[in-house]
């Protein structure tokens, strides 16, 4: 199975294990600064070259030597459940992508049928009712995750700990996995430990929402979207996410996890 899913830089300094929605794009840019003095130019999940990636031929025998030999320093990123799959939602389902078309298509519209799913448009405004809406996607994507109906999960709602998981399942070890909400704090630290060819100056670093401007903005808080029934599909499908990642399940509005992840348990769990 190898490693997908993982970028590497150029200098074997960084391996990184992408989690969609939680600062993959950032990540990736502070990668190719790291090794090459200068963000890519566009969206860095395009990119072919300057970046090891697994879904390139010629970047996979490289990979898999440096994992094996734990080359470098090797990490993940996780994001609060509850924020992650509403990013889906407003991002994936109510937003206009990049090429100026929905994503997947006629998912929207297959959505709309089975589900009842209502997200506007551009032309209304992206008028609807944010919350009715996304409870049915939040039903959708239930189904996908644990029946795998009526489609395979996609990758931007599939749980972390499932992404996460392949890396150990295949022989990789992480070194650090950090936390979207203290970003700053965990890539520096990372950085440190790391000999990249580039100082990188995090300060200094943009961040690269490539979803941020197509869609509709979020117009309440976490925990509106969320009641009862919500709330137990969602720790349906992310009960490993809460407690692997120290994520509160109790409190939607908390996007703070309530302490360390602990790397031999995550381990532990997931390589089985």
């Amino acid at each position: 199975m190898g490693f997908p899913g993982v970028w590497m830089t150029e200098s074997e300094s960084l391996i990184y294990r992408v989690v969609p929605k939680c600062a993959c794009s950032t990540i990736g840019q502070i990668m190719f600064y790291s090794d090459h003095g200068r963000f890519y130019d566009g969206d860095i999940h395009d990119s072919i070259e300057g970046l090891h990636k697994w879904s390139q031929d010629h970047s996979k025998p490289v990979i898999e030597s440096a994992v094996a030999r734990h080359a470098a320093v090797t990490f993940t990123c996780v994001r609060n459940p509850y924020a992650r799959i509403l990013s889906s939602f407003f991002d994936k389902i109510a937003g206009i992508q990049r090429n100026g078309r929905r994503y997947r298509g006629n998912l929207v519209p297959q959505l709309a049928q089975r589900y009842g799913i209502d997200v506007g448009s551009p032309e209304n405004g992206f008028e609807f009712d944010q919350i009715a809406n996304f409870r049915r996607f939040l039903l959708f994507a239930r189904d996908t995750i644990l029946w795998r109906r009526p489609m395979e999960p996609d990758i931007h709602w599939s749980s972390m700990s499932g992404h996460i998981g392949t890396f150990i399942a295949n022989g990789g070890r992480y070194d650090r996995i950090l936390f979207t909400e203290t970003f700053d704090d965990g890539m520096a630290q990372i950085l440190a430990g790391a000999e990249t060819p580039v100082p990188v100056d995090l300060a200094a670093v943009p961040r690269f929402n490539e979803s941020e401007g197509h869609g509709p903005k979020r117009a309440h808080k976490v925990g509106d979207y969320f009641d009862d029934l919500s709330r137990h599909l969602i720790w349906e499908i992310y009960k490993d996410d809460f407690q692997l990642f120290r994520y509160d399940f109790d409190d939607p509005d908390n996007r703070m996890p309530l302490s360390e992840i602990d790397l031999d348990q995550v381990h532990a769990r997931l390589g089985q």
